[in-house]
């Protein structure tokens, strides 16, 4: 039985994509002293006014148990507000504090200014091209139902132990 694996791995070629691009986004990332992931929820909410936390585990790609320390910590450093909904106290509207709104104006031209830079070096033809090509896949994942692999039973000796409860 041949083991190789005729076709790319194109996840992992998208998590290389992925740090090849942000490596260009990173140091100013950085400089405003925030974690990716805060940076993208603060981009998302500056792009949606305010959000429900599913939502922003939806938009940013963060896993709720996660999200959650995430947004105490951003709650903390002052950036966004959480308030409950007056309708049902059970839910959360997390929004862009005066201060989030600052640090995204100065971080704004920063961004403009290194995807010109990146538009600069490779080409806006190809940044476009991605963006196209990125945007088709992600139509076709959501339109159009890719069957799964039916999985074999696994050998005994292959399958992982569960853990104990000790």
């Amino acid at each position: 039985m041949d083991r190789r694996i005729s076709y790319r791995n194109l996840p992992q070629l998208f998590l290389k994509a992925r740090e090849e691009l942000l490596c260009h986004f990173r140091p100013i990332i950085n400089h405003f002293g925030l974690t990716e992931q805060q940076w993208r929820i603060l981009r998302t909410l500056s792009e949606h006014e305010q959000l429900e936390p599913r939502e922003i585990c939806e938009i940013c790609h963060i896993l709720s148990p996660s999200l959650a320390g995430v947004l105490a910590r951003m709650d903390d450093l002052g950036v966004v507000i959480r308030s409950r909904m007056p309708e049902d106290q059970r839910r959360v509207l997390v929004r862009l504090s005066p201060k989030g709104e600052a640090i995204v104006a100065q971080m704004a031209p920063l961004v403009q200014a290194q995807y010109r830079l990146l538009e600069d070096a490779l080409g806006k033809e190809l940044i476009q091209e991605v963006y196209q090509v990125v945007d088709k896949l992600l139509i076709a994942q959501q339109t159009t139902r890719v069957p799964r692999v039916a999985l074999p039973e696994l050998d005994a000796s292959l399958a992982r132990e569960a853990p104990s409860g000790e």
